[in-house]
Formats: C-alpha cells, structure tokens, sequence
C-alpha cells in the first residue's frame, strides 16, 4: 500500500497510498528530453493484488516567518527579509491591487473589490512593518490599511523560481514523455469513484503521463457519465454529451466504421477541442480492434530535434480543418490550427491532428503548398515507428481516459459478428474541469492526511 505527498513548490511525485486502488507501474515514463526512467522519487511502486499502485497527493502547508520589512521609495518595492534568510520584492501597485481588507476583497469568493478605476498606479507607501502575529502592515497615503499573511506573500514572491513553482502547482506543466515501452497506469474503477486519493491519483497520472486505464466498469452504457460526475460534467459536442463508436449504416464519422483509424486527436474542427477522452469498451470485436495511442508532446520534441525545418513549418502555418453532418444536431464546422501549438516559452502545448477532417483547403501561399506536406509527413513518420507506439486490446468494463490535446489515438481495423458487435461509448471533457476536481482533491485529501 502507498502514501504520497506531493510538495506545495516542488515537483509532484508518485509515492506510497493507503488506497487499495491497483494500478500498474509507470515504468516507462521520463521526463522531457529525457530518454531514461525518472529519478526514484518521481515514480515509486509496490506490488498488491497482482498489480502495481499509482500514488495519491496531499500538500504539506509551508510555515515562513519575517525578520524584517522595509519600503524601498525609489525603486517603488517592498522589501521583505525573511527568517531563512532569503529576501522577496513586491511592487507598491501590485500590494496595493491586491489587499486582501473586506474593502477590497470579497472572501468568500476570493475576488477582487477594489475596481481598476480607483487604483493609484503611482501610489508611495506611509508605513510599513511587521506585525505581533507575523504579518505585513502597510499604511497607504490615503491612510488605507492593508494587511498581509507572510504565507500568502511567500506563495507570490516574483522570483523566477517561486514564479515556475506556483505555476507548477496551479498547473502541473511537468510531463513524462514516454515511448512504446509505457506500462500504461491503471486504475480500479469503483475505488476512483469512491475513494478521493484514488481519483487524486487517476488525474494527477492523466495530467502528468497523460493516459490512465480503468478496469472493473460494468459492461453497459452510462458508465462514462457517471465517471465524469466525479469530476464535474461533460462536455456537450455535435455527437451528443456521450457517443456510441459501433458500425452505423451511412456512418457521420470514420470512427464508426470497421476500418483502420490513424493517429489523430478528437475534434480539431472546433475552435476549442476537448482537452479529455473517456472510452468505455462494453462489447469487443471478434477480431482486431487493438487502440494504438502516441505520445505526441514527445514526438513533436523528437521532430524539432531531427527536422527543426519541419517543427517550425508545423508550428507556424495554420491549417483548416472540417466536419459536417447530423447527429446530436446538424453541424458545419471549420476551424483553423497549427499541428503543432507551443506556449510562450517555445514548449509544445498542443497537438492538432486529424487525418480524416483536415480540410481540402490550404489557406496559405502556393510555395508553402510542398513544404507542409513535407513537414506533416515527417512528423506521422515518427508517430508511426514502431518504438513509439503502444498497442493495446480494451475488454469489456474497461475504460481508457486520456490527454486529448496530448495523445495521438488510432484503431486497427476489426471483424465482428452480429452477435458480438464492437461497442465502445464515449465521452469528453475539458481541462478546466479536470484541472478544477484535482486542485480540489488535492486540498481536501491534504486536509485529511
């Protein structure tokens, strides 16, 4: 059995948990532009019940104690001196749009009172000090107090290093990229629903490897739905808040074919693509059918490393994508994207890519025409190696959720029988979502340890 913690302005790592869920090794898994297994502290693993564990998160709270504050007029920053001996600045403007008084900040709901309209831009400070119970007092030239907790204002500190971590917690940005040789995470399913360290360890895996299996599901529809209650609610599409991937007579979407399917994100067509995909195996095919998925963050890095000509190309030029038809209602969509998106910092973000609704239509210029074809080829070339592939078989009651933004999914084509039809039910939601349920698991599994 397992415990984990995970530290407030650290790295997450997947540790020990008293949760009976059973979960297989993450073995394969590393961090970006690593090749090796990360280091023991990221992914730990012990064995019960024939399977091997994911582990759950809680957040040890952070103490910080002030020596000393001072205001420093003409840089306009406030200077905090703090027990450890490291030292913080916070502009005046920020302290000021930011006090935290009944004036200015509406508790219960975390938001700001203060309006834009009434902050002083400009404003200087009249006093400032240190408090009997360890807090920050500042008086303001209109004789307005503001008065900060030393914990709160450590969280915010504007050093680079404090920036990354909190954006690390708020976000979990740190992937481990992995190849054909991921044991991919699994996870029981009754415990996910039930137990908060489970579901804190389901999508802490799901954000951070980017794929978790579920096994023990009933084999029957409404499955997914009931797994997204857990988290929030579903994402309403064209297809209906769930879809039945089954052969259809007259099929509106390739998938509900027999036919092999190709690496490809879901829904490129909206402008705002799903960020997660449930898919609940309620009846397999005779034969074939085997779900293949990719690590496209890692193959993305592997394309800028090998072809950066074809990395910038696929990052660069936006291409149009379509999907049209009737099912939850009529639907004509366009949309238009990069393969490719990368943040600010040049990090991939997203992947873009769907083979089948990648539109006729190629809105740039003529000569550009060869190079992205060039570019899009070497990139599915590398998805489509062998060593970058993880080919698995769903059985009934299991159910695979997975990064849609990240992962790139196909299907090898499939034989079924009237009487044992291939069933999948599937259904999405969106990181907001997500990410919202696991900050909350997260605070109240901490809480509780």
């Amino acid at each position: 059995m397992w415990m984990s913690a995970f530290s407030r302005f650290a790295r997450p790592a997947l540790q020990r948990s008293s949760s009976v869920m059973a979960c297989q090794a993450l073995k394969a898994c590393s961090r970006p532009g690593q090749a090796a297994l990360p280091p023991a502290s990221c992914v730990a693993s012990a064995q019960l019940r024939g399977h091997q564990t994911l582990g759950s998160a809680s957040l040890p709270l952070a103490r910080h104690s002030v020596r000393h504050v001072r205001a420093l007029d003409e840089e306009r920053l406030m200077e905090v001196e703090w027990e450890d001996g490291g030292q913080s600045l916070y502009p005046f403007t920020w302290l000021r749009d930011n006090c935290q008084c009944p004036m200015c900040t509406l508790e219960s709901a975390q938001a700001r009172k203060l309006l834009m309209a009434d902050l002083d831009i400009h404003t200087g400070v009249d006093v400032v000090e240190v408090t009997n119970d360890n807090k920050v007092s500042i008086v303001w030239p209109d004789q307005h107090t503001s008065v900060y907790d030393a914990d709160w204002l450590k969280k915010r500190c504007f050093s680079p290093a404090a920036r990354q971590a909190v954006q690390e917690e708020f976000f979990l940005n740190e992937r481990y990229y992995w190849d054909s040789k991921l044991h991919i995470p699994t996870a029981d399913y009754q415990e996910v629903l039930h137990d908060d360290k489970a579901a804190l360890a389901w999508l802490t895996a799901l954000r951070r490897i980017g794929i978790v299996y579920l096994k023990g599901a009933p084999a029957e529809q409404g499955q997914v739905a009931r797994l997204a209650k857990r988290i929030g609610y579903l994402r309403l599409t064209f297809y209906g808040h769930t879809w039945q991937v089954q052969d259809k007579y007259m099929a509106n979407n390739v998938a509900y074919t027999s036919g092999r399917l190709s690496l490809h994100t879901d829904y490129p067509a909206l402008h705002f693509a799903p960020g997660v995909q449930f898919l609940h195996c309620i009846n397999q095919a005779v034969e074939g059918g085997e779900s293949e998925v990719v690590d496209g963050f890692h193959m993305a890095e592997q394309l800028q490393r090998e072809d950066p000509e074809a990395f910038r190309t696929l990052t660069s030029l936006p291409v149009d994508f379509t999907d049209t038809g009737t099912d939850y209602c009529d639907f004509m969509l366009q949309s238009k994207k990069c393969i490719i998106d990368v943040d600010p910092e040049g990090r991939v973000a997203r992947v873009n890519y769907n083979n089948a609704t990648r539109d006729s239509v190629l809105d740039f210029p003529i000569h550009q025409v060869q190079p992205f074809y060039r570019a899009l080829k070497a990139y599915v070339k590398i998805m489509n190696r062998p060593e970058n592939v993880v080919t698995y078989t769903m059985q009934p009651g299991d159910i695979v959720t997975f990064d849609n933004w990240r992962l790139l999914h196909g299907r090898r084509s499939y034989i079924s029988r009237p009487d044992r039809l291939r069933h999948l039910e599937g259904a999405y939601l969106d990181w907001d979502e997500v990410m919202s349920r696991l900050r909350i698991l997260r605070s109240s599994v901490s809480e509780n340890a």
